[in-house]
């Protein structure tokens, strides 16, 4: 926020005469915006995927037993004889962080507004 304040077009708006929150959200915020949604997407991914990890050391709750991070640590122990039970725990993990990063780079690429021609 503070190097966005500092660039020309926050200058010759600042010069043109409006007003503080006139800057904030019609120059500052919708530039700012980007870097925030691509953090917060990134955020959001490798928060899904700590949960996940975090479940192997852990004891088991009663809560947990409809937790994907269960089902993978449980069908590891039989991915040789039984490989359904470690895979698709496994592929809805990465679908989930997968459909998460690309709503990020689409909403990025919407908002964006060096983008727009």
């Amino acid at each position: 926020m503070l190097s966005i304040r500092e660039r020309e077009f926050v200058s010759g708006a600042r010069a043109r005469g409006n007003r503080s929150l006139r800057l904030l959200l019609r120059h500052v915020l919708p530039n700012a915006l980007t870097p925030i949604i691509v953090v917060a997407t990134l955020e959001l991914a490798f928060m899904i995927i700590s949960r996940v990890g975090a479940v192997l050391p852990r004891a088991r709750s009663a809560a947990a037993h409809a937790d994907l991070g269960w089902m993978l640590a449980d069908g590891r122990n039989y991915v040789a004889t039984a490989w359904w039970l470690a895979t698709f725990p496994g592929l809805a993990i990465m679908l989930t962080v997968l459909a998460v990063n690309l709503l990020g780079d689409w909403l990025r690429d919407t908002l964006d507004p060096r983008l727009k021609v």
